[in-house]
């Protein structure tokens, strides 16, 4: 696993290692990745990137937020309660030297503290439990989505927008699903 773009590209993430198995990560395929990165930033959506506050729910390895910041967002906030997980985050935003740019939270992605504001948020919950819903209700009630914000939502099915937000797009990647959603402000 590598960041695939940006200032970063081509550096190494650490990721789950063979005496992790219980901690049930799925990190986002360097493919796919780079798939919903050329989405981004083909035009679409403008540059939902360059310089935005970032919000990266279940980060898992923190891939999505870093492949952001290599790109040029102004900082990420990564959420994820798993011990593994905030390992890797640590580890891999202390590789890319990116410490005062990203914030770790050590908390349920539904039982989110109040933040501020992100245009672009991450969501990659685990596949089919129903978290996706429950974790941008979280976050839209606790400040952190932006009005008009861009949500990217990976899961295992397409999912439809819960109250508040509306569907842009759906692109499928093998076993994985993307849909891009705009907060309804």
């Amino acid at each position: 696993m590598r960041i695939i773009g940006g200032t970063h590209r081509g550096t190494a993430l650490a990721a789950v290692g063979k005496g992790d198995a219980g901690a049930h990560l799925r990190p986002t395929t360097d493919r796919v990745r780079e798939s919903l990165f050329n989405v981004l930033l083909g035009g679409r959506f403008g540059n939902p990137i360059a310089d935005m506050n970032v919000l990266d729910l279940f980060a898992g390895t923190g891939a999505l937020g870093l492949e952001a910041l290599s790109r040029g967002a102004a900082h990420v906030t990564f959420v994820d309660s798993g011990r593994v997980a905030q390992k890797l985050i640590r580890e891999n935003i202390a590789k890319l030297r990116r410490q005062s740019d990203t914030t770790l939270i050590s908390s349920d992605a539904s039982r989110l503290p109040q933040g501020d504001p992100c245009a672009l948020v991450f969501l990659d919950p685990p596949y089919g439990q129903g978290l996706g819903a429950k974790a941008l209700g979280a976050a839209k009630a606790a400040g952190w989505i932006a009005p008009d914000a861009l949500i990217v939502w990976e899961e295992s099915t397409a999912q439809i927008a819960p109250p508040g937000f509306t569907t842009l797009d759906q692109r499928r990647y093998g076993d994985t699903w993307v849909t891009f959603l705009k907060a309804i402000s």
